[in-house]
């Protein structure tokens, strides 16, 4: 099945949906020759860098925790992306460069997964840079149906694909979504299953700014989609699968179980971002990087980070927190939760494992975290690339 259709919009009807909604670097950024440099509509200045959240956001003090890292899954990685948990607990973990899906089991070495899909995956995937073979998803239902959905750059494009995973054998792939702008950067790709049961995507700008503010490209924007790629009712658009836009480089989606969505992004020169995100909403980019774009109907981030201490890649929310990996910060941000949005920012492994690519939240309570310290930007440490897993407890 191949891209869902796509109509032509006003930028308007979108910011609209947003008001509605509303109311009920990567150093992995863009070489500076080719990059378009952010512009705040504001007419206040723009703040000194910082991490910390929204001031005046009436968020009570929550208690700190602190992690400690039980043991090492899987060591050996060649640029690992895509992380993901099956039912039975083993681990999914994409390997960009070499367009490998493995599966990781505690106490064992990883094993590639073989069979037709596999073999697509490896000779049709392309790309350099940060393209390649990106995220990865388990259905909600894999006990039924033993689907899994992957995000990678193609010949024509950034697209998604499922197939069915027979223990460690992939079947024939079937594109859901095509013709996503792809580039050398800013190619998303993450993919997560939201609590109402669909698949979203997230889209970079692929190093065209222009992208995140066009409602016709499927770039810099997040998308939602069924499980065959579909549109489902209720899209802010009919007919569009886009979720919301105005976005430069989105690599990670949660939610916390009150049904909040939350998105980390990186940003350009100063401000990476966590962002609340909300049908139909507007986040700005390239309008505005950081905060500063309310008064022209864009919706401003939670927290806001400088780009060398985030560099903000995969995100989990568990009951108490949105957690946040970082690639150039080479740490795991916290982000304690609240009933009115997200308290202080707290750093943990800030240095001791280098570039941190993914972050997800284990079926038994603890953290998973992929490092990610080979892919040509990082200095790779006896064992890199590791899938790590942490306990999290309250702080003495």
């Amino acid at each position: 099945m191949t891209a869902p259709g796509r109509r032509t919009v006003a930028i308007a009807t979108m910011v609209a949906v947003c008001a509605l909604a509303a109311c009920s670097n990567d150093d992995d950024a863009a070489p500076a020759a080719t990059s378009t440099a952010a512009t705040s509509t504001s007419a206040e200045p723009e703040p000194e860098p910082s991490a910390s959240a929204p001031a005046g956001s009436d968020v009570p003090a929550v208690p700190e925790v602190t992690v400690t890292v039980t043991g090492a899954v899987a060591t050996g990685l060649a640029a690992p992306w895509g992380l993901a948990q099956l039912p039975d607990g083993a681990w999914l973990v994409t390997q960009r460069d070499d367009h490998a899906v493995l599966i990781v089991r505690p106490g064992g070495a990883p094993t590639p997964v073989s069979g037709t899909g596999a073999d697509d995956l490896r000779d049709r995937t392309v790309g350099d840079g940060e393209a390649g073979l990106l995220g990865v998803a388990v259905s909600p239902t894999f006990a039924e149906d033993h689907l899994v959905f992957v995000y990678r750059t193609g010949e024509s494009g950034n697209e998604v694909l499922r197939g069915e995973l027979d223990g460690a054998r992939l079947g024939p792939l079937t594109t859901i979504v095509s013709d996503i702008p792809a580039a050398g950067n800013h190619n998303g790709g993450q993919l997560a299953f939201g609590p109402d049961g669909y698949l979203y995507i997230s889209t970079g700008d692929a190093g065209d700014s222009r992208h995140a503010q066009d409602p016709d490209s499927l770039a810099g924007k997040i998308l939602r989609v069924t499980a065959d790629g579909k549109v489902p009712a209720g899209n802010p658009v009919p007919g569009s699968p886009v979720w919301s836009l105005g976005h430069r480089n989105v690599q990670g989606l949660g939610w916390s179980a009150d049904g909040r969505m939350f998105a980390s992004e990186f940003g350009q020169d100063t401000f990476d971002e966590l962002n609340l995100i909300v049908a139909g909403g507007n986040y700005g980019w390239p309008d505005v990087e950081g905060t500063g774009g309310e008064a022209d109907g864009f919706i401003d981030p939670l927290v806001t980070w400088p780009t060398s201490d985030a560099s903000p890649s995969g995100l989990a929310v568990t009951d108490e927190g949105v957690y946040l990996a970082g690639l150039r910060g080479e740490r795991l941000w916290r982000l304690p939760l609240a009933d009115r949005g997200v308290g202080e920012p707290q750093e943990l492994l800030a240095g001791e494992y280098g570039r941190l690519r993914a972050v997800v939240a284990s079926q038994d309570g603890s953290l998973a975290v992929l490092t990610n310290n080979t892919d040509g930007r990082g200095t790779p440490r006896e064992g890199d690339d590791q899938l790590l897993l942490l306990a999290v407890a309250p702080a003495s």
